[in-house]
């Protein structure tokens, strides 16, 4: 299987007193699926969307959208976010839970099954799960607030997860999420990542179709050349 390169512009970025037609704007700009942050303000230091959101954005746009709980306690969670349309949810490795019981329940739910890794912990604390996902997410800020630097330092983790992916074969996903722009794009790229988020570079861009486009051939090219996927 050829992974695919794939773009999710965070709605998280978007004008919030007009989500849906920054919803639409983000569909009709190319983008491959939709990226909603959903936060506590307990396991990360903001608060953001909730189900309603997920709701609204499964009624205005057709691409998938990818919900990316960060919560102290997804499993209280997830059968909501399914009832509303998400399409892939993520939830953290950190999380204080039973991770892979949460991860079998989503699986269960007929929904893509994603894990979330912080910057400050081990690629290591993945690999009990790893064969459970369809999808990795790598964040390479702090998770909690838009428009923060990336954080290279990530990418020697991006590396370790996809060889130890294709190690057990698994072809998941693997995403980033945060400073993602054209360049970081492909530097996530050549360590074997498929999946870019990106807010406050999309979203504020003068064309957001084509910054995606860009992004998409730039990773494609990067991830091709890497020899990390086939």
């Amino acid at each position: 299987m050829k992974l695919k390169t794939l773009i999710g512009p965070s709605l998280l970025a978007a004008d919030m007193g007009k989500l849906e037609s920054e919803a639409q704007r983000a569909e009709g700009a190319g983008a491959d699926c939709l990226h909603i942050d959903v936060m506590d303000g307990h396991f990360v230091p903001n608060l953001s969307m909730g189900p309603a959101v997920v709701d609204m954005a499964d009624k205005a746009v057709e691409i998938p959208l990818s919900v990316h709980l960060m919560l102290s306690n997804p499993d209280q969670h997830i059968q909501k976010f399914a009832d509303v349309g998400a399409d892939t949810i993520l939830i953290h490795i950190e999380a204080p839970c039973n991770v892979p019981e949460i991860l079998e329940e989503i699986r269960a739910l007929g929904i893509r099954v994603g894990i979330t890794v912080n910057p400050e912990t081990s690629g290591e604390m993945l690999f009990p799960v790893l064969d459970m996902v369809d999808e990795i997410l790598c964040m390479t800020v702090h998770p909690g607030y838009g428009g923060q630097a990336f954080m290279p330092e990530v990418l020697t983790k991006i590396k370790l997860v996809r060889e130890q992916c294709n190690k057990i074969g698994n072809q998941a996903d693997i995403m980033v999420d945060g400073g993602i722009g054209i360049e970081t794009a492909a530097q996530c790229a050549e360590m074997g990542a498929n999946s870019f988020v990106a807010g406050t570079s999309l979203y504020r861009a003068a064309d957001m179709a084509k910054d995606i486009l860009l992004m998409r051939e730039s990773a494609s090219l990067a991830l091709q050349q890497s020899g990390m996927v086939d």
